[in-house]
């Protein structure tokens, strides 16, 4: 919730991103004095110079993830079976 009913906004509707169709800045308030270019301007500037979001986890990284796992519960077993061997 945004308190106070005094902010001033920039809106962005030129993302250059797929993932977002617009971006809202909340101007601070020692800087709501400055031209609205500038403002508009430097809003651009850092909407533009966002990097994308991370990708999101595909089937062969899942692929990877579970045969690691499955590798290590292995490795585990077979540890375990050498110690018992040893011990008796």
């Amino acid at each position: 919730m945004i308190k106070g009913v005094n902010r001033q906004v920039v809106e962005v509707r030129e993302t250059g991103c797929e993932y977002f169709e617009r971006i809202i800045f909340f101007v601070r308030p020692e800087y709501a004095s400055l031209s609205e270019g500038k403002i508009r301007e430097r809003a651009s500037l850092i909407a533009g110079g966002t990097p994308l979001p991370p990708p999101t986890k595909t089937k062969e990284n899942r692929l990877g993830g579970v045969l690691k796992v499955i590798l290590g519960t292995l490795c585990g077993l077979a540890a375990g079976l050498a110690i018992a061997y040893l011990i008796k």
